[in-house]
């Protein structure tokens, strides 16, 4: 039952991010979209090892050719600058995961900052691979402050906002599942 169960959470949080990759306000280089929220929340409810599981399978997705990205799908969107952030998620979900699954009670504050450090690890592989991409095969001399500043600065508010919305659903569904006994 739970095997059969954790297999439909993770295909639910994978389609979930492909879905939030839709919903998305073009800005410069890196466009907002709710796949972070979907992201954090994979790791918050399912947990380290199913939240990064679920990641793994929205990525894996789009790599074999499913349109599932912000800008399509296919092998040869690793050579999308942005690609760093989907490296991110994976990551991200897992962090989140690992820590939720380590905090007793879980209080807002404590979601704010578990979902932050998330945050930074998506961050972190978003802007170096930014910076990577466009200074090895794309052929554009770019800085770090250029990569830093379109890859983060500009992007950031809105993952600040998601940051504070993943919090609160989080602090108010977590009980709920936990209570049913949908959390392990």
């Amino acid at each position: 039952m739970k095997s059969t169960r954790s297999l439909i959470l993770v295909s639910m949080f994978a389609a979930l991010t492909a879905i939030g990759a839709f919903i998305k306000i073009p800005i410069p280089f890196v466009p907002f979209t709710l796949q972070y929220l979907f992201c954090a929340l994979s790791g918050m409810i399912l947990g380290s090892k199913l939240g990064a599981l679920s990641q793994i399978v929205y990525v894996t997705i789009g790599l074999i050719g499913i349109p599932v990205f912000t800008e399509g799908g296919g092998i040869n969107y690793i050579f999308k600058p942005t690609f760093g952030y989907l490296i991110g998620f994976i990551i991200a979900a897992y962090v989140i995961g690992k820590i939720r699954e380590k905090v007793k009670k879980l209080t807002f504050l404590k979601a704010v900052l578990i979902l932050l450090l998330g945050l930074f690890f998506i961050y972190l592989f978003g802007v170096v691979y930014i910076y990577i991409s466009y200074n090895l095969y794309l052929g554009q001399k770019i800085s770090f402050y250029f990569a830093f500043f379109y890859g983060f600065v500009v992007c950031v508010a809105g993952d600040l906002i998601l940051t504070i919305f993943s919090a609160y659903i989080s602090v108010k569904v977590l009980p709920i599942l936990d209570r049913y006994g949908y959390i392990e």
